[in-house]
């Protein structure tokens, strides 16, 4: 797949374009998006991310396509497990509702930058080490079983109390003087004379250190699907293009995807030994089967990669709100025994 330098110009132009209109939106009134306007903005870059496919279909073909989507899926899935961090940070530092969406925003430009980083690491370890997938299964099987063992959904509100913040925001909250009165989304107030530290400058610390650790996850997953760097890059920003209407749009719904973490954790961990079985089919490591590549090991086509996500995802969906469903009518039978 032979990408020019003008088409990587014109698409990091046009998400740029789009991340400043969003900035500009966010920033000219900071509000609670409606429905009707979470919608809007997530059908468009819904939709942005379908005509991208079709465009990548019509110029480099099925293949690439068929990988852009399976990325793009994956890294959407990963994105709604980061959003619930989000949530606990938020309902952890009662961040008022409508600042919520510029702490939202900043914390999706800030997963951009560290992705687009992390994206240049990989992609250069790739092309100077082909055992370098090796290292990338063996972490992403890893990741799935301790994803998996986090369990099923819990409460918010409990999961809120026992969220940790991470240890910069502790160290910030050590160094620096600080208030728990919120000055609109301003990251210092002062107070009786004093500049101190709001609790917004916490929460996008937060949600920073947040970013950071799931770059680690989602960038070795998404080169598990396809080793084109633009179109990982590009699976990255329409992912989290429309994140921020997503988190408003869900809601409660989130706490509700109970196997969620089960979910991910079969993807992370198909990915992951795709990735292993990638690296023995193109073996070059000299204590492995003589340096050779290994015959048995498969290749498999960017299809059965798209499959399994998409019915690994279908069956997490419908097997949470089932769940959840079956929990409401207990409870609400109970309450009605109770009454009788």
């Amino acid at each position: 797949m032979d990408v020019s330098p003008l088409v990587w110009a014109v698409s990091l132009g046009l998400a740029a374009a789009v991340l400043i209109v969003d900035v500009a939106v966010v920033g000219r009134r900071p509000h609670i998006p409606s429905t009707a306007e979470c919608l809007r903005y997530l059908g468009v870059y819904v939709g942005l991310a379908l005509v991208f496919a079709v465009v990548v279909a019509l110029v480099w073909g099925g293949d690439p396509a068929g990988e852009f989507v399976a990325g793009w899926l994956t890294e959407y899935s990963l994105s709604v497990d980061n959003l619930f961090v989000f949530l606990l940070i938020m309902s952890r530092f009662a961040v008022p509702r409508q600042y919520q969406q510029t702490a939202l925003l900043i914390g999706i430009i800030l997963a951009l930058v560290f992705r687009g980083v992390f994206i240049g690491i990989g992609a250069a370890a790739i092309a100077s080490f082909s055992w370098v997938f090796y290292l990338f299964g063996a972490f992403l099987v890893w990741t799935a079983t301790k994803v998996a063992r986090e369990g099923v959904g819990e409460d918010a509100d409990e999961a809120a109390e026992d969220y940790r913040p991470p240890a910069l925001v502790r160290a910030v909250q050590r160094v620096l003087p600080t208030t728990d009165r919120y000055d609109g989304v301003r990251l210092t107030s002062k107070v009786e004379g004093r500049r101190h530290v709001t609790p917004m400058l916490l929460v996008l610390v937060a949600i920073g250190a947040t970013d950071l650790l799931f770059a680690f996850d989602s960038i070795p997953a998404v080169f598990g699907l396809t080793q084109e760097p633009y179109l990982v890059l590009m699976a990255n920003v329409f992912a989290l293009m429309g994140l921020r209407q997503l988190y408003f749009l869900l809601g409660g719904l989130l706490t509700r995807l109970r196997y969620l973490n089960v979910g991910l954790g079969v993807l992370l961990g198909f990915i992951g030994v795709k990735l292993v079985l990638q690296a023995l089919h193109e073996n070059t490591l000299p204590f492995v089967n003589g340096g050779e590549p290994v015959g048995w090991a498969p290749e498999l086509p960017s299809w059965v990669s798209l499959a399994v996500i998409v019915v690994t995802l279908g069956v997490t969906a419908v097997t949470s709100l089932a769940a959840s469903r079956r929990d409401e009518r207990r409870a609400a039978a109970g309450e009605g025994g109770r009454r009788a």
